[in-house]
């Protein structure tokens, strides 16, 4: 018997439905059901729900019912367990999500039979220092698409001071600085004009938005270096870690962001085209 857990976008009716029918589908072949409680009563499966310290401990596997979004929420729920994510794509096109929502009595079949790999993806880590107490907090977040410094109020810029190592880079003013992972690098460090990286690459990825000073391009380093963010005293900033708004920076504060020792694990079933998508995403011509 498998433990496998079912992540759902609780705003689509077809994840929904689809998480029915997979949780169907798994209990007639007697396979452990989990779903967190939240997502559970939403969908009408209460008999599945569970407390999120219960959730991961001997689980095998996580299906991800949604979008990119939905596969983002997955991977941060099990990512430190090890455990792999099966993304199934019900938003738009997307990167992350490998099997479509027909395919997965298919895909939960092959996996169960052992017919499957594991794409594994860097993340980063995450850690903030509080100017007030001189002390970085307890807790290290992870994140698989990126960690932004993000102004706090519309009509006003951020203040950065970014270091490498210890080595200072630049002191930017702009709306915001991104810290990516070669997966986040089509997230929202491309819409601000960063480089495009092979997913599977290890690097840090760093790209301002909007900066207001001459000096605007994105810089990509070595997995092993330390990048430091540092607000300015002045202008208070907002973290936001894979699209989650993890609170205030006040002035002084810093950000630290390496790779981190935790990989997201994504099952495959053969390569992923990754360049395919990339073309159909923004309509590429050629062969």
């Amino acid at each position: 018997m498998s433990s496998i857990a079912l992540i759902v976008n609780r705003s689509r009716p077809r994840a929904a439905a689809l998480a029915r029918e997979a949780a169907a589908w798994l209990t007639t072949r007697e396979h452990d059901v989990r779903i967190p409680q939240s997502d559970a009563e939403s969908v009408g499966l209460r008999e599945h729900a569970c407390r999120d310290e219960k959730l991961v401990p001997g689980l095998d596997l996580a299906v991800s019912l949604g979008g990119d979004g939905t596969v983002l929420r997955s991977v941060h729920l099990v990512a430190r367990h090890a455990v792999p994510v099966l993304g199934v794509n019900l938003g738009h096109l997307g990167y992350l999500a490998d099997v479509e929502p027909d395919g997965v009595a298919d895909a939960l079949a092959r996996f169960l039979a052992g017919s499957y790999s594991v794409e594994e993806r860097m993340m980063l880590s995450v850690t903030i220092e509080r100017a007030a107490s001189g002390v970085a907090l307890a807790e290290t977040h992870l994140a698989l698409n990126e960690a932004v410094v993000e102004k706090q109020t519309a009509g006003q810029v951020a203040h950065v001071a970014v270091t490498v190592d210890g080595r200072s880079l630049n002191n930017y003013r702009a709306d915001g600085i991104i810290v990516a992972t070669p997966t986040g690098s089509t997230a929202y460090a491309f819409s601000a004009r960063g480089p495009i990286i092979w997913p599977l690459h290890r690097s840090l990825l760093l790209t301002p938005v909007s900066p207001h000073q001459p000096f605007d391009r994105s810089h990509v380093f070595d997995p092993g270096q330390t990048l430091r963010l540092e607000v300015a005293a002045h202008r208070p900033a907002t973290l936001i870690i894979d699209g989650r708004e993890l609170g205030l920076l006040a002035g002084g504060d810093t950000v630290t962001c390496t790779a981190s020792p935790t990989n997201a694990r994504f099952v495959v079933f053969g390569q992923r085209d990754f360049y395919g998508t990339l073309k159909a995403k923004f309509g590429l011509s050629g062969n």
